[in-house]
């Protein structure tokens, strides 16, 4: 039952830096819950090419009580809606490393935001001004996402793969200190990332886990360092044939928590280490195009619990071409 080449290699949300979250301007590079299906583990198909086009919509907001670092700014009751678009590629090469295949790829987000609260701009020693609302968008080209590590193994255990990628976002996409609403993080981040996905050719049942840590750099803009950040995603899931091709059914979850506190003289909140976690539905669905192999996702993910972020909604579309 398992689809033959099945794993288009989506690296989801790589390079998605708008969505809020703890850490610097409320939010990290990483975004929670967009790993861990059997799509997402290494495609195994040596001189294959994935094109794919990911649509991400996110909506949360923070209560009164709590204060975010946005920018330049101390807000609160905070609201963020980020729409982004993302196309990323992704090719194996015919070369082994370490017993593993060796592939290598690129995420370039577009994305849109608008951010709203009542903003306190922080002056000389420290000392916040008076509130007032703010409301700032803005959209551009994110901060892109370059893998140039990706080793896979496929054949250590039936319907078994794993592998190791490493993620470095660079800030590319545009920051300004004195906004609430920015596309870029204006800092670099790194993220080693082990994945493991189980599809069984008998009955059809998946099990996938990715677990990631992100390292991030300092903004100097704003002398300000987001602490490391360890996540979790799982897929549980069951793949049919239907409509001619394998549409999966499942359930994915994910716990995202900082582990080491912010730093810097900007981080005027102190550690301000953040937590969430959530789960929520996805269904996806494969079939062969010529010899090509389509692929879509529609996952949604409501946040369950969070501490020191905004809490929300995340919906994924995806599509995709394996080449």
């Amino acid at each position: 039952m398992k689809p033959n080449r099945l794993t288009v290699c989506i690296f989801c949300a790589l390079a998605l830096t708008a969505t809020s979250r703890a850490e610097q301007t409320g939010s990290a590079h990483y975004l929670p819950g967009s790993m861990a299906s059997f799509m997402d583990a290494f495609p195994g198909k040596p001189g294959g090419l994935a094109v794919l086009d990911f649509f991400t919509y996110y909506d949360a907001s923070a209560p009164a009580s709590r204060q975010l670092p946005l920018g330049g700014f101390l807000s609160s009751n905070s609201s963020a809606t980020v729409y982004a678009d993302t196309i990323l590629a992704v090719y194996q090469t015919h070369q082994d490393l370490l017993g593993g295949g060796y592939a290598f790829g690129m995420a370039v987000p577009y994305v849109w935001l608008e951010v709203e609260g009542q903003a306190q701009l922080v002056g000389p020693g420290g000392v916040p001004g008076p509130a007032h609302a703010v409301r700032d968008t803005a959209n551009g080209i994110g901060d892109i996402t370059f893998y140039p590590i990706m080793l896979g193994w496929t054949d250590l255990a039936p319907d078994l793969k794993v592998d190791f990628r490493l993620g470095v976002y660079a800030p590319t996409g545009e920051y300004k200190q004195d906004q609430l609403a920015n596309v870029g993080k204006n800092y670099w981040s790194f993220e080693p990332g082990v994945m493991v996905s189980w599809l069984s050719s008998k009955i059809g049942t998946e099990v996938s886990l990715y677990t990631g840590m992100d390292f991030n750099t300092s903004n100097h803009a704003a002398d300000y360092t987001s602490g490391t950040s360890l996540h979790f995603d799982l897929t549980l899931a069951q793949h049919l044939p239907l409509f001619g091709g394998i549409v999966g059914v499942g359930a994915n979850a994910f716990y995202y928590d900082q582990i080491t506190g912010d730093s810097g003289s900007g981080a005027r909140l102190g550690s301000f280490e953040g937590m969430t976690c959530g789960v929520g539905p996805v269904v996806s669905y494969v079939r062969h195009v010529g010899d090509s192999q389509f692929l879509a996702e529609l996952k949604w993910l409501p946040e369950m619990s969070v501490d020191n972020r905004m809490k929300g909604d995340y919906v994924w579309f995806k599509l995709g071409f394996l080449f």
